[in-house]
């Protein structure tokens, strides 16, 4: 008897993790995050903002950055191997806010980033023309984020054409299965003192449209359940960093869609998906702020995108 009922006891629990699961990974149509401002003090109006749902489960936090008397830089590690934390950049720039940047090849020396890379006027990495997925290739020209000479920030697709930056109104309409070409003649010169790649694009014109099939970002981890950062633009220029914890028990992490949804909550017209996973770490005065996958400690990354103030 006793056999039975720990038996009984076994199944129930395996049955209550299993539908907890599945609830844990369904797609929320919408997510109400409470958003209260948790720092106000960070200097010239920039305001850090949490939001949790415990329903989902899920925190993020949202940093609100004013155009006026505010820099958005590209930060690039100077390390001999490429690689620092965010944390470090913050550190060596002066940034008062940083967040981790875009993707970068893993396991190789030297570390390479992938797609478009460009810094204090200095191409490092140009655009990746093409990949191949599914035995595929696809040619591409993936969002990207891009600095102007006066210091306004624009998001866009983007690629490179001998070295040359060229940026697009909307993505290659390529399909799993049905790559399209790129076509220059309908790009326009993107003038970027500095610019880089991550995707997929979540917002464009103020409407949420992920392209991740145009992107080519379908059937990799970038397309599912993750710990997130994203960087958007307002209509009136204030610029907005996010990063969603996740991997954790009160923390999920999002799809690519419900990252939209929680930057459209902050009327972002424009949005870009950052590098995610484990990279994704967001630093506020020298401290980090989010637990990137239920740690107190950052994965080394190659870009990151910081605040410079003014004062």
């Amino acid at each position: 008897m006793m056999c039975i009922k720990i038996a009984v006891k076994f199944i129930f629990l395996t049955f209550f993790i299993f539908i907890n699961a599945c609830n844990r990974s369904q797609f929320r149509t919408v997510i109400e995050m409470n958003w209260d401002i948790k720092d106000k003090n960070i200097g010239d109006g920039i305001i850090l903002m949490e939001g949790y749902n415990s329903d989902v489960p899920l925190r993020a936090w949202a940093v609100i950055i004013p155009k006026s008397n505010n820099k958005i830089k590209i930060l690039v590690s100077d390390d001999d191997d490429g690689l620092e934390t965010p944390q470090e950049m913050a550190k060596k720039t002066g940034a008062v806010v940083v967040i981790n940047g875009g993707y970068f090849s893993r396991g190789q020396y030297p570390i390479s980033h992938v797609g478009l890379l460009k810094s204090k006027n200095k191409l490092i990495e140009p655009a990746s023309g093409s990949v191949i997925r599914d035995n595929i290739r696809y040619n591409i020209n993936r969002g990207a984020l891009g600095i102007m000479y006066d210091n306004t920030v624009d998001i866009s697709w983007a690629s490179t054409l001998n070295d040359s930056i060229f940026c697009w109104d909307y993505p290659i309409n390529n399909r799993p299965g049905n790559p399209a070409l790129v076509n220059y003649d309908n790009a326009q010169y993107w003038s970027v003192v500095e610019a880089m790649h991550a995707g997929p694009i979540l917002i464009n014109k103020g409407l949420q449209m992920v392209t991740t099939e145009e992107e080519i970002f379908f059937n990799t981890p970038v397309d599912g359940i993750q710990p997130r950062s994203a960087m958007g633009l307002k209509k009136n220029g204030d610029v907005i960093f996010m990063v969603v914890d996740g991997r954790q028990i009160d923390s999920r992490g999002v799809y690519l869609k419900e990252l939209a949804m929680l930057m459209a909550q902050f009327d972002c017209d424009q949005a870009l998906n950052l590098d995610g996973g484990g990279s994704s770490a967001l630093i506020i005065n020298g401290k980090l702020i989010n637990k990137p996958i239920g740690l107190k400690t950052q994965r080394q990354v190659m870009s990151c995108v910081g605040v410079i103030t003014e004062g």
